[in-house]
């Protein structure tokens, strides 16, 4: 995702209390996640991705290259990797989110963001609420 010019969030909380393992902002303002599944199992254990769609315009599971794509339901995107990288295999269906929704989770990945870096410069940083 960085190689395409989107920037990334690893583990960004979202507003439901759900937390995306990967939450991609495009140079548009186009909201991505990305729910990473390590196995079959991690797969049919998780209930909650389609709270997902509320939060994104694109979601994508990235699954390792052994995994049975079709489980994957055909309007959401594929990613297959391994240590060395990822495919992009299949493009989801895109599902716009509200403009309002778009500008709060914007502001809320700046500010992430933002105290993120904090936290590397300044090992005595304090988040304030």
């Amino acid at each position: 995702m960085r190689q395409s010019g989107r920037s990334v969030l690893l583990e960004m909380p979202l507003p439901d209390g759900r937390r995306a393992d990967i939450f991609i902002v495009g140079r548009d303002g186009e909201l991505t996640i990305v729910e990473v599944k390590s196995s079959v199992e991690d797969w049919r254990v998780d209930a909650k991705w389609p709270d997902y769609l509320d939060w994104c315009d694109l979601l994508y599971f990235a699954v390792p290259v052994e995994f049975p794509k079709e489980l994957i339901p055909q309007d959401i995107g594929l990613i297959v990797a391994d240590a060395y990288g990822g495919e992009i295999l299949r493009h989801p269906t895109r599902r716009p989110v509200a403009a309002a929704r778009r500008k709060s989770l914007l502001i809320d990945c700046a500010r992430l963001a933002s105290e993120r870096l904090a936290r590397l410069e300044d090992p005595d940083f304090v988040e304030l609420s």
